[in-house]
């Protein structure tokens, strides 16, 4: 199975803690797992994302476009879980009551109008 978001959340919290190390701690993972992960990336795409040196890490022009995009995504995907929660969330469907006409005309008819506005 394709974890795409995921790999985009490791890479974004490379790039915003400047280290995999960092990153792998922040992650509750192993630098060489999140170091896996972002090359498995670059292997996919067939471009490299991070300039590596001993000392620190760089974008290339191909991952600041990645880096952008994944953000966006990801925002992207939050929405739509929100937006589906808040729809889950609110009642709907078809609310079916017995009772006699003579209830339900004095009791339940005059509560309807209030029901409807929920």
């Amino acid at each position: 199975m394709d974890n795409r978001a995921g790999e985009m959340q490791v890479f974004l919290r490379v790039v915003d803690t400047g280290s995999f190390s960092e990153a792998a701690r922040a992650l509750l993972m192993t630098p060489s797992t999140v170091s896996k992960l972002i090359a498995r990336i670059e292997a996919r795409i067939g471009v490299r994302l991070i300039e590596r040196s001993t000392r620190q890490l760089s974008l290339t022009a191909e991952g600041q476009l990645y880096y952008e995009r994944a953000q966006m995504l990801l925002a992207d995907l939050d929405d739509l879980d929100s937006q589906l929660m808040q729809g889950a969330a609110s009642p709907g469907g078809t609310v079916r009551i017995t009772a006699s006409v003579g209830f339900g005309t004095l009791a339940i008819e005059p509560l309807l109008p209030s029901f409807w506005q929920l």
